[in-house]
C-alpha cells in the first residue's frame, strides 16, 4: 500500500496557505489556486508544512490521502516555481508561428491549424518547431498539451508528428514488396 499521505507537504518561503474547513488555499508569487478536499481527508497546517491524513480507517480513505496530498503538493509547487511542457515538431514543413494569444501551426493539412491560449496558461516558440507550455496548474498544462499534440500525434512509420520533448515513439517497419 502506499504511503504518500504519509509524507507532508514542505511549504516554501513566499508562499502562503489558508485552510478554512476543507477548502484550501494557496497563494504565491506566480498566481492563487485553491481547492476543496474529500469528506474523508483531513489536513493539518503546522510550522511551514501540511499534513494529511484520513478522517476514518477505511482503505478509500487511505487512497484519498494520498491522492490528494499530491494534489495539494502540485499547488504549492505550481504558485512557487511552475510547471512546464515542451513539445516538438517533427516533419518536413511542419512550423508554429505564435501570433498574440494563438498558435498557428502548419502541419501538412490543407488548411492552417489554429489554436486560441486559454487565460492562465503561457506559450513561448523559441524555434518554429519547438512549443513550451508554461501555467500554475500541473492538470491545465499537460491538457493544453495533449490538446496540441492530438492535432498531428507522431506516427509510427516516419515519427512526423507534434511530440513530448524525450518522448520515445516506437517505430515499424514499412511494407515490403
Amino acid at each position: 500500500m502506499s504511503r504518500v499521505a504519509n509524507n507532508p507537504v514542505v511549504i516554501p518561503e513566499g508562499v502562503n496557505v489558508t485552510i478554512s474547513g476543507k477548502d484550501v488555499h494557496v497563494k504565491g508569487a506566480r498566481g492563487e489556486l485553491s481547492m476543496t478536499l474529500h469528506q474523508m481527508v483531513e489536513i493539518l497546517q503546522e510550522e511551514g508544512k501540511l499534513r494529511l491524513g484520513t478522517a476514518g480507517n477505511s482503505r478509500d480513505a487511505k487512497a484519498l490521502a494520498g491522492t490528494f496530498r499530491s494534489l495539494v503538493n502540485n499547488m504549492v509547487v505550481g504558485v512557487s516555481t511552475g510547471f512546464s511542457k515542451q513539445l516538438e515538431l517533427q516533419g518536413v514543413g511542419y512550423r508554429v508561428q505564435l501570433r498574440g494569444k494563438t498558435l498557428n501551426f502548419s502541419l501538412g493539412f490543407s488548411h492552417p491549424v489554429k489554436y486560441e491560449i486559454p487565460e492562465s496558461i503561457d506559450i513561448e516558440t523559441p524555434s518554429q518547431t519547438q512549443v513550451i507550455v508554461k501555467g500554475i496548474d500541473k492538470q491545465f498544462v499537460g491538457q493544453v498539451s495533449a490538446e496540441i499534440r492530438a492535432f498531428r500525434p507522431p506516427e509510427p512509420y516516419k515519427g512526423k508528428g507534434i511530440r513530448y520533448q524525450n518522448e520515445h515513439v516506437k517505430r515499424k517497419e514499412a511494407k515490403k514488396k
